[in-house]
């Protein structure tokens, strides 16, 4: 799709940033720290769309990191993404946080590993096809010290898990596994993924768009709220 032009959302962790790709030209943003996603991602939305001197209407779509990840700016990126969408007539794109990680960093084997709080990790492998990490298996949420690694040679981890359970860092050096611990999800990587994404026709109304939980505790809310007529 020649000249696409993508609105991407990133606020998974404490690190939130938007970005605006306009036929593979990307321009990142990053939310002041020390304040809540919720109050700070939508001016700097505007900042950045002011500045690009095109409207909402004429995006192609939004993006948004759909997580896993904090639950709140989970909700935050989705809501702004819906709110957004709905008003300039617009479908999204809802991109995995740790599968953004893995396009970031590039490698052919990634193992994608994010602090989920609580004394837990998420976690996803990827192997790389046609440009594209993509997924072996399922998102997995465990213990650090149970977590199962991934078997074979040529993983690369990236994330902040490791550097949050230094037991867990122990056992992937020993296991020969090299450490990009920098690695955080961010909208520019959630945009290029957004677009071959789209190019897919992978697309979905704002309606449909909803947050990757992956805990279970807060998915069985959500289907509470759903088969009580309520929203997600």
């Amino acid at each position: 799709m020649p000249g696409m032009k993508i609105l991407a959302l990133e606020t998974s962790t404490d690190f939130g940033t938007c970005a605006l790709w306009q036929d593979g030209v990307i321009d990142q943003r990053v939310c002041p720290s020390g304040r809540p996603h919720s109050e700070t991602l939508l001016p700097l939305v505007r900042e950045l769309m002011a500045g690009s001197e095109i409207g909402f209407t004429q995006l192609d779509a939004i993006a948004f990191g759909a997580g896993p990840g904090a639950f709140t700016g989970l909700r935050v990126a989705c809501a702004v993404a819906q709110g957004l969408a709905v008003a300039a007539d617009l479908p999204v794109a809802p991109v995995c946080g740790l599968q953004a990680m893995a396009a970031t960093v590039g490698e052919y084997r990634v193992f994608s590993l994010l602090d989920a709080r609580m004394s837990e990790v998420y976690a996803a492998t990827y192997e790389r096809h046609a440009d594209d990490p993509q997924l072996l298996g399922e998102i997995r949420l465990g213990l650090p010290a149970t977590l199962e690694l991934p078997i074979g040679e040529g993983w690369v981890v990236c994330g902040n898990a490791p550097a949050a359970y230094p037991a867990l860092a122990g056992r992937l050096l020993d296991a020969g596994i090299r450490l990009l611990p920098g690695v955080l999800p961010q909208a520019d990587a959630v945009a290029r993924l957004a677009a071959r994404h789209l190019q897919r026709g992978a697309a979905i109304d704002p309606g449909l768009a909803a947050p990757l939980y992956v805990r279970d505790k807060v998915a069985r809310t959500i289907s509470e709220r759903l088969g009580s007529g309520g929203k997600a």
